[in-house]
């Protein structure tokens, strides 16, 4: 199996940059008054403000007009399918390129690999449903919340305590959701609730998904969970006090729901490790191109044994994880299984760029405490990865019962 990169995926990435330098950083600096400071960005309740709302939506479907919003959507939705290799490779080389802390790039220009777009869980819906939906998602319009996790549900799905009973030819939801991506701002979420409390409890199945319409009469998103250093963001919670959803907006089977759901979640946790390994790229070469320009007792601190040893670590890790990367992403593309892989790729990842970005902080000294070079969002940016989609604990135990059960092939 070859590990290079095809052509094909070269020249879209190519293209996907092109239209980032023309298009949307022009609109970032005519706006940077508005973007850079959480101050500006965020109304007092950590909600973007409306004026910055309007720039991601505006962005969004530009990027669906022009086809890389729908990149890696599959072809029965819609979607070009350029496979788990493309997305990797461009989420990669995005990071790579612009770090952290880009409003209008990173989730704005491709969507999140599950949580909004042309979401692989959209699949379970039945043809008319979808139907009714798909081209509004497609064109960036109406975007999208995947609602699994509940205050006390996390790593632990199977504990939620969202129930969906049956009545006639609808079903009747109540609940909480919390940790949600999106949440504040959807207009459908992809939500998850026990439907059979026995199967539940015996892990054996009760959960069914259902999409929602965020306007539904009992639908409320109260909040904003404000994450690490700032002061509003994308992550929420939502309640669902009796909400009435129709049977034909169901996901997928009856009590057969976590399967559609895990197989979102996956594609989740490989964006997450894509987005590790461009990031870390990022601070090294930041941190690489400083040792060689910075000069303490006469001389650039590159010719410093410990400056070269954290530059040679960084430089391992990095190239270890791309390796992971790149052969899990290579066996995606070729159907094959690759449950524990997937957990190795994300815990790796996640926790290799922890690892570089404290290293790097470390070779820039005073200035890396700075947020002048974006170093300390990039930091805590790093710290975050390791819990979306699969603590690294939940990583390793996925990896640990597969090996047990005979399904890992070192």
């Amino acid at each position: 199996m070859q590990l290079t990169i095809d052509p094909d995926i070269e020249d879209m990435t190519t293209s996907l940059m092109r239209f980032i330098e023309r298009e949307v950083i022009p609109i970032e600096e005519a706006n940077k008054a508005l973007l850079a400071d959480d101050r500006s960005l965020f109304d007092a309740t950590g909600r973007y403000v409306p004026e910055v709302l309007a720039l991601r939506r505006k962005v969004r479907m530009r990027s669906a007009e022009l086809g890389f919003y729908t990149l890696f959507g599959a072809a029965d939705l819609g979607g070009s399918e350029m496979g788990a290799r493309a997305s990797t490779h461009i989420q990669e080389t995005l990071y790579r390129r612009y770090g952290p802390a880009r409003t209008l790039i990173q989730t704005v220009v491709l969507p999140s690999p599950f949580t909004n777009g042309l979401t692989p869980v959209l699949r379970a819906l039945p043809p008319r449903t979808l139907a009714r939906y798909r081209e509004g998602i497609a064109s960036g319009d109406k975007t999208l919340c995947f609602a699994l996790s509940e205050p006390d549900a996390g790593s632990d799905v199977m504990a939620m305590k969202t129930r969906a009973v049956r009545e006639g030819d609808a079903w009747v939801i109540t609940g909480t959701k919390q940790w949600i991506t999106n949440a504040p701002y959807a207009d459908y979420a992809m939500v998850f609730a026990v439907t059979d409390a026995q199967q539940a409890a015996k892990r054996k199945g009760g959960i069914t998904g259902f999409l929602v319409d965020m306007r539904t009469p009992g639908v409320a998103a109260p909040s904003v969970v404000r994450v690490m250093g700032h002061l509003g963001g994308e992550t929420g919670t939502f309640t669902l006090d009796k909400v009435r959803v129709a049977d034909d907006h169901r996901l997928g089977a009856v009590d057969q729901g976590l399967a559609v759901a895990i197989g979102g979640v996956s594609a989740g946790r490989l964006g997450l490790a894509a987005m590790s390994l461009g990031l870390a790229q990022w601070a090294l070469d930041l941190a690489l191109g400083y040792a060689k320009v910075r000069k303490t007792f006469g001389v650039p601190i590159a010719q410093h044994q410990a400056i070269q040893f954290m530059l040679a670590d960084s430089a391992m890790d990095i190239y270890a994880a791309k390796a992971m990367l790149q052969k899990c992403s290579l066996r995606i593309d070729h159907q094959q299984d690759v449950v524990a892989e997937i957990s190795m790729v994300k815990a790796f990842c996640t926790e290799m760029v922890g690892r570089v970005m404290d290293r790097c902080i470390q070779i820039h000294g005073g200035m890396g405490l700075t947020n002048e070079l974006r170093l300390e969002e990039g930091m805590r940016l790093a710290r975050q990865t390791r819990i979306p989609d699969g603590t690294g604990e939940i990583q390793r135990r996925t990896i640990a019962l597969q090996m047990l059960a005979g399904k890992l092939d070192l």
